[in-house]
């Protein structure tokens, strides 16, 4: 790969459109993602703590903001260490820090509410209507059921930007081809993966098709990028073609892997889930050294502290690891996280022990997320008739019966685009990805 040429921040609506040197497509592309109603709605979607009460506990859009501060930090970091290398003109380092900033800031926003257990509860359902060939389900053929079993909120994410949110079925948002290419963490679709991971003896033969990141709908979006990024192009099994990944994803994945260990951490102090010795015995062989002087601080500010010098402690490992690896990463040859390989990798490896038998299975936590899990089951249920009926209606609208009228209605379902029983669970998943925690229970309680 050619890093001129990954750096690529042309449209593919607007391809060849001179750039706003005061206002580069980069900082459009992040403004257009901060100001869509799809990023509005991460401010109630659980991170770790479903439904909080504690104000100071992270949702969705607080962790966002933050792995994009550091994200912009790392693609800071690496973009002025190209330029030194000759890889970059002089300048560039900025936009490289800009695209990752952009990317990051989208990262979550195809999320469902209630996090990971959302995304089960969704595909759990589906898979039960598959297998019961419950009507309409029994009519989508057998590459696009893998889209919806599990449900990857990777995927919802380039439908949200690529297609749903401000210009529908138009190339959505708009977004330059670096920041779709940054963002793409698994650059293929839910039947390449699995045919590559069947071929493979049931593993992923490459870091970037341990998921997938785009449903068959948007493939087009996602092809179009890749090769105007010069991505390398692969082709599995089943003759589906895929890319490697951009350079950049690994840092947004960084920024993210780095943003959500260490502010669990903090949110898990907050929340009385974990102590101040637990916190500083985790964090402190990743944090900076310092001579300051804390002992007149508080244990919160003291926490605090600690999570800010291992921050940037932490971009200083992945940063060295980038360049260590950079080679293989641009080779498209790279297939592991920058924290794995990085010095600190034993420090994070405790972090995510300790989060997945202390943070993860909190009492309160738990019994919130069977709340989520059954209030998203109720929904689906509840407003799959609409769909049904509208099968019955020869996929029009205007005939539909009066109750299943009134659903559509009362929930605003966006009807425009379903002519089919693929499109019709596409439309129930947008809409359930959309809510946020408390309208996904709302909805559960009127239904």
């Amino acid at each position: 790969m050619d890093w001129h040429t990954l750096i690529n921040t042309d449209r593919g609506r607007d391809h060849g459109k001179e750039e706003d040197p005061l206002r580069r497509n980069f900082v459009q592309d992040a403004d257009r993602i901060t100001f869509s109603a799809p990023f509005r709605r991460l401010a109630n979607k659980t991170q770790v703590h479903p439904l909080y009460e504690h104000d100071h506990l992270r949702h969705r859009m607080i962790h966002s903001v933050e792995v994009a501060s550091v994200g912009r930090t790392l693609g800071m970091k690496v973009g002025h260490w190209l330029e030194g290398q000759g890889h970059l003109a002089p300048g560039e380092a900025s936009k490289v820090a800009g695209i990752v900033h952009a990317a990051c800031l989208a990262h979550d926003i195809g999320n469902p509410p209630f996090g990971h257990s959302g995304e089960e509860a969704m595909g759990g359902w589906i898979e039960e209507q598959f297998q019961a060939k419950r009507a309409l389900f029994d009519d989508i053929p057998e590459d696009k059921r893998v889209e919806f079993t599990p449900l990857e909120g990777n995927a919802q994410g380039f439908r949200i930007i690529t297609r749903l949110e401000m210009y529908r079925n138009q190339g959505g948002m708009n977004l330059s081809h670096a920041v779709l290419g940054a963002f793409t963490k698994y650059p293929m679709t839910a039947s390449t993966s699995k045919a590559l991971c069947e071929a493979n003896g049931g593993k992923a033969p490459y870091v970037g098709a341990k998921k997938f990141g785009v449903f068959q709908s948007e493939f087009d979006y996602l092809q179009t990028a890749a090769r105007a990024l010069g991505l390398p192009e692969e082709t599995a099994p089943d003759g589906s073609a895929w890319w490697r990944r951009h350079p950049l994803v690994f840092l947004v994945e960084a920024a993210d892997d780095i943003c959500y260990n260490i502010v669990d951490l903090e949110d898990g102090f907050s929340s009385g889930d974990l102590n101040l010795k637990q916190v500083e015995d985790l964090l402190d062989p990743i944090a900076i050294p310092t001579n300051r002087d804390i002992t007149s601080y508080s244990d919160y500010e003291r926490v605090s502290y600690l999570r800010a010098r291992s921050i940037g402690g932490a971009i200083n490992a992945c940063v060295e690891a980038f360049i260590d690896h950079h080679t293989a990463i641009l080779a498209g040859q790279f297939s592991d996280e920058l924290i794995a390989v990085s010095n600190k990798s034993e420090a994070f490896a405790a972090i995510k022990d300790c989060a997945r038998n202390r943070l993860f299975t909190a009492p309160r936590k738990t019994k919130l997320e069977i709340q989520g899990r059954n209030s998203i089951r109720r929904v689906l249920q509840g407003v799959w008739p609409v769909y049904e009926a509208l099968a019955a209606a020869q996929w029009t609208r205007d005939n539909l019966p009066a109750y299943e009228t009134q659903l559509a209605r009362a929930f605003a379902l966006d009807l425009r685009d379903v002519t089919d029983a693929y499109s019709a669970l596409h439309s129930l998943t947008d809409f359930v990805s959309g809510m946020t925690d408390r309208y996904a229970v709302k909805t559960a309680e009127l239904l």
